[in-house]
């Protein structure tokens, strides 16, 4: 079975994103580190996957950049209908659960979940993440969009593995044991 696993930056009150969806803050000159990606250089030929929110995927045309996953199959989780799938992205407006029940199920590598916060949440409640790997930077955004916003249940994590890097991130590697 394939796994799904939460990659994710967060600032130290946990947030992912400030309030309007921006991610600007994780692209500071104090955390870039010649020759350093964090992990994701090698995390990204793990995958063949990713998922994501329509907020996420907004988000993420705004940068200047082309389309920055174009070797992997990308789907984006919206309410709408109207959205029509283009050369890098399917548009999934079914139960997400079901879809992710059935794409872990198939074949191939591990599966990305980029995020954001609903589409976070509603998976770990149903039990459907397998690993989180949250780069913690160190920086207090005040508001912002949470990691997992309205959680209902307490989750307990095993800590697997920490890395430290120079520029004051740390990673965290966990897997969860579940309900409390």
């Amino acid at each position: 079975m394939r796994r799904l696993i939460l990659n994710s930056a967060v600032s130290l009150d946990g947030y992912i994103a400030k309030a309007d969806g921006s991610v600007d803050w994780l692209h500071d000159p104090d955390y870039e580190i010649p020759d350093e990606d964090y992990g994701l250089g090698a995390f990204y030929k793990s995958i063949d996957t990713t998922l994501m929110g329509n907020n996420t995927y907004q988000g993420i045309l705004q940068f200047d950049v082309p389309f920055p996953y174009p070797e992997t199959t990308n789907y984006v989780f919206t309410r709408s209908r109207e959205h029509r799938d283009t050369e890098y992205v399917n548009f999934i407006s079914e139960d997400v659960v079901k879809f992710v029940k059935k794409l872990k199920a198939g074949k191939g590598e591990d599966i990305w979940l980029i995020g954001g916060g609903q589409v976070n949440t509603l998976l770990l409640e149903n039990n459907l993440i397998d690993l989180i790997i949250l780069t913690i930077v160190p920086r207090i955004l005040g508001k912002g969009i949470p990691l997992f916003p309205d959680i209902k249940e307490d989750i307990k994590f095993d800590l697997c593995a920490t890395r430290e890097y120079g520029s004051g991130l740390l990673q965290l590697e966990l897997r969860s044991k579940g309900r409390k």
